[in-house]
């Protein structure tokens, strides 16, 4: 087993959570990650309204009695959803465990918290981090460059992120961004993380919603296969490098730059949702993290996650051999930095 400040927080057998996205976080896939010994989000703002939510978390619970949360993502919006609608609807629905992303969570935080539940935010910087870490949060989600989605305009990876956040976060801390197999998920413990945040991955489960013909492409792609966009209105998104994705680019680098009117058709989610539905990967934006580069099969959650654990306490345990018998490092002094 591998026991973290995390697996105790929230009660799951193994320090990994299903990232909340956009049309994949649903009760199938929700419920075969806890089932299988994760921590599942439903993502809220997948569900039409609050009601649609209600409906949502019950139908999760009669997938699996093992613990689930909710995802919020507080993002730019003309017409911005319920989002306390949507927090109402779960809380009134007896979920305790949330993750919340995006611009301004105090309210929601406050809100949470008032009502016994646990809170993880993702943020994609150290002062956020620090900034919610004293709003009370109870886990910091911290989400590197690699990552698929908003992973902010700093541009600093998921090393240097964890590295800071084990010497400057008073919470425990779970690693997001480029993280899809068992050298990565080790890699994040040994930095001090307590879990990792995994998106990219559990979209190529066989629970995973989307159509195999996406989770095929995510197969057969490597770390080069994704692109930022939405650079030049600084809301930088890490989505596929598809045909939509390349022009909305290009569209970004004319001269005198793009308003989000010039390319709001193309990365409209109607159509980014569509992918997901009918599998023509260029018909749409769709979210992406360089985690692409590492996955090479399409297994169940149950397989995933059981492989993972059986392969990080491998690998931890392998790292032993690195420490001599006298607790010294067998490796040459003339090695030494």
């Amino acid at each position: 087993m591998l026991t973290t400040p995390l697996t105790k927080l929230l009660g799951i057998r193994i320090p990994a959570v299903q990232g909340g996205m956009q049309w994949v976080g649903v009760p199938k896939l929700v419920a075969a990650v806890s089932e299988a010994g994760g921590l599942g989000l439903l993502t809220a703002l997948t569900q039409p309204s609050p009601e649609a939510l209600r409906a949502a978390i019950r139908e999760t619970r009669t997938l699996t009695s093992k613990p689930f949360g909710v995802n919020i993502t507080l993002l730019p919006s003309i017409n911005p959803p319920d989002y306390e609608g949507y927090a109402r609807a779960a809380v009134e629905e007896g979920v305790r465990i949330f993750e919340t992303a995006g611009n301004n969570p105090g309210a929601l935080i406050k809100y949470f918290k008032s009502n016994g539940c646990i809170v993880l935010h993702k943020c994609t910087a150290i002062r956020h981090a620090k900034s919610t870490e004293r709003l009370g949060v109870d886990v910091i989600s911290i989400d590197g460059l690699e990552c698929a989605g908003h992973p902010g305009e700093d541009d600093i990876g998921g090393l240097v992120l964890m590295a800071r956040a084990a010497k400057e976060l008073k919470v425990p801390f779970i690693a997001s961004g480029g993280i899809a197999d068992a050298r990565g998920f080790a890699a994040a413990l040994a930095l001090g993380a307590a879990g990792v945040n995994m998106g990219t991955r559990f979209m190529c489960t066989v629970e995973s919603p989307i159509h195999r013909n996406i989770k095929d492409k995510i197969v057969a792609s490597t770390e080069r296969d994704t692109v930022h966009i939405f650079r030049t209105l600084h809301n930088t998104a890490r989505v596929y490098k598809n045909k939509v994705a390349l022009e909305v680019v290009a569209i970004e680098r004319r001269p005198g730059g793009a308003k989000f009117e010039d390319i709001k058709d193309l990365v409209s989610g109607a159509r980014g949702r569509k992918v997901y539905e009918l599998g023509d990967p260029d018909y749409g934006i769709w979210s992406a993290g360089i985690a692409v580069g590492l996955i090479d099969d399409i297994p169940t959650c149950k397989e995933l996650l059981e492989r993972l654990e059986k392969q990080v306490a491998e690998i931890i345990g392998g790292l032993t051999q690195v420490v001599g018998a006298s607790g010294s490092c067998p490796v040459s002094n003339r090695a030494r930095l």
